[in-house]
Formats: structure tokens, C-alpha cells, sequence
């Protein structure tokens, strides 16, 4: 057994009875170029990790150029590393840390940018052990400790056109945008589409009945594609307002090639579930959105761009 499964020896009744879950659980990072970020996530682990027993950490490197690795290494909590040697994607990443694990180990995949609050993973796991539950997504934090809307509606012509003529913070705000904007959701928690891949969730059970995530999206929308598979399969996907993690991610606003490649997925991902009439409408909703928006900075353009030229399934790895 992995020396890096912590108090794996203890009957899983016993644990079940003091932290309130009965499965281990893996926290998976997947990191490229996250030498910035990673130590301040992974100094944040033990207390984010309070009141749970069985756990072990798995970091995969994405071949990254700078000191990520070594820092893993040495940081004293104790953790696995994966080095996949190419810049593999974000699914991929994942999936070369479940493959690793037993099959009744539940999964927190977390951003190397996010700063997990005390409690944080047992809040999570306690959600896990109901077994309706496929996904549970924690709250998040903007970095001032204001609520992030990290809740989103599942992709639709109601949804990219609201957001595209109103804006999306009108549109969240009159619930019509893919956005969620509820208060009394953040506030208390509950069912949910998708939220936003920073921090998530799974239970064994979800890993075992969908899979592996889907690689072909490399970065961006793997996220939605996973959780609507959840749902596809009978589990609940819920938010747990319980649960925080500060997030200091949004690198895809200033970054161009991430803003074209984000908006080149929307569109793929669309594209699965609907026809072709309703895709060239979905794909103009962004269009409209982006030229509307097209002077408030680069990041917009490089969307307009993609939503305009990008074909489906051409992505290459960045080298940002």
C-alpha cells in the first residue's frame, strides 16, 4: 500500500465514526509552470485537510519548466509526483493520478492556484458519502474574500444569448445567463449544472460509472463535459457552501491564446449535445457578444477570433 495513504491501518468503521465519511480520498494537482502558486496550496493542505484520516496527495507535472516539481518534492507534507513529460492537458493530468488509485477512493482535483480553507475536504467528503451524489463543488473565494460565482447554468441559445446582448452580470443577475448568481445558493448550497474546475469532488462511485475525463479538450470545458456526464448518469452534482477554497486563478482574461482556446471549446463541447442550425447559433451568440465587447481588451478579441475561424478539434498545447 501507498506509504503516502495516511492511517490507511484504521478499520473504516472507526474512521467513518470520527470524521463523518467512509471512502479515502485522493487530492490531485496538475501543474505547468505553477511554481508561483504551488507552495501556497500546498502549505494550505493541513489544515484544509483537517478531520480526515486517510488521504494522499498526487501531484502531476504537465512538463513544466520550472521548479514545480522540486517543490512538490520537498514540500514535507509528503506527496506522490507524476511527471507525464509532455504538456499533456488538464483531463490529462487527471487521469494519470486515478489511474493510480483504488477504485473506492474518492477525488478532489484542485487548481495549483487555490488556497484551501480549514475543514474544507471533509465538508467535501462528508457530501460524498450520500451516494446520489456523484460531485460536490466547495465555495469559492475571490482572493479580497468575496464570493466567487463559480455556478453555472448548463450551456444553451437562452444562456449565450442573454449573456451576449445584456452582459453577463445583468444576465446572472436576471438568471438567464450561464452564470449563477443566486445568494441564497452561495449562501446555503444545493443542486447545480456545473461549476467552475478550480476545486471539485468526486465520488468513487461517479469515477467508477463514468470514467475517464475526456482528454480532447485539453484545457477548459473538460470540466462541464465531466459533470454533465455525472448527471447523464443519475448523480447529483451540489454545491457546499460549508466547503471554501480561495481562488486566484482568471489567467485566461489577460492570456489570449487561453480566452481563443476557452472560447473554442464552449463551441465544441455545444456542438455534442445539438445540431448543427442550433451550434451556428450558439457560435453567433459569441460572436455578437465579442464585437460588442471587442474594445475592452485582447482577451475578447482572441475570442471573437476563434469563435470565428477555430475548427472544431484543432488545438495545439500552449507555450505560455
Amino acid at each position: 500500500m501507498d506509504p503516502l495513504l495516511k492511517r490507511a491501518a484504521l478499520p473504516s468503521s472507526t474512521v467513518a465514526a470520527r470524521s463523518g465519511h467512509s471512502h479515502p480520498i485522493a487530492l490531485v494537482v496538475v501543474t505547468y509552470n505553477s511554481a508561483a502558486v504551488l507552495p501556497g496550496l500546498l502549505d494550505s493542505l493541513e489544515t484544509g485537510l483537517e478531520g480526515i484520516d486517510r488521504y494522499e496527495i498526487i501531484v502531476v507535472d504537465n512538463a513544466s519548466r520550472d521548479t514545480s516539481v522540486a517543490l512538490a518534492r520537498a514540500h514535507p507534507i509528503g506527496i506522490k509526483v507524476i511527471e507525464t513529460g509532455r504538456n499533456a492537458g488538464y483531463a490529462a493530468g487527471i487521469n494519470a493520478a486515478i489511474a493510480t488509485i483504488a477504485p473506492d477512493t474518492d477525488v478532489l482535483v484542485l487548481n495549483p492556484d487555490v488556497r484551501l480553507q480549514p475543514g474544507c475536504v471533509l465538508a467535501l467528503s462528508r457530501r460524498l458519502s450520500d451516494t446520489s451524489i456523484g460531485m460536490v463543488a466547495p465555495k469559492v473565494l475571490n482572493e479580497d474574500g468575496t464570493i466567487a460565482h463559480s455556478l453555472r447554468r448548463e450551456p444553451s441559445l437562452l444562456t449565450i444569448w442573454s449573456d451576449a446582448l445584456l452582459g453577463t452580470k445583468l444576465a446572472a443577475k436576471l438568471g438567464v445567463g450561464e452564470i449563477v448568481a443566486s445568494s441564497d445558493l452561495y449562501q446555503s448550497g444545493g443542486v447545480v449544472d456545473w461549476a467552475t474546475g478550480a476545486a471539485l469532488a468526486i465520488s468513487s462511485g461517479a469515477r467508477q460509472t463514468v470514467g475517464d475525463w475526456d482528454e480532447t479538450f485539453f484545457l477548459y470545458s473538460e470540466e462541464v463535459d465531466y459533470m454533465e456526464r455525472v448527471r447523464k448518469a443519475g448523480m447529483g452534482v451540489v454545491y457546499e457552501a460549508r466547503a471554501s477554497a480561495v481562488h486566484f486563478g482568471g489567467e485566461y482574461h489577460e492570456n489570449t491564446y487561453l480566452s481563443g482556446l476557452m472560447t473554442s471549446n464552449r463551441i465544441r463541447y455545444f456542438r455534442r449535445h445539438h445540431s448543427a442550425f442550433a451550434t451556428v447559433l450558439f457560435r453567433l451568440g459569441i460572436i455578437v457578444g465579442e464585437t460588442m465587447r471587442i474594445t475592452l481588451g485582447p482577451g475578447h478579441r482572441a475570442a471573437l477570433y476563434a469563435a470565428l475561424f477555430s475548427a472544431a478539434g484543432s488545438q495545439t498545447a500552449p507555450t505560455v
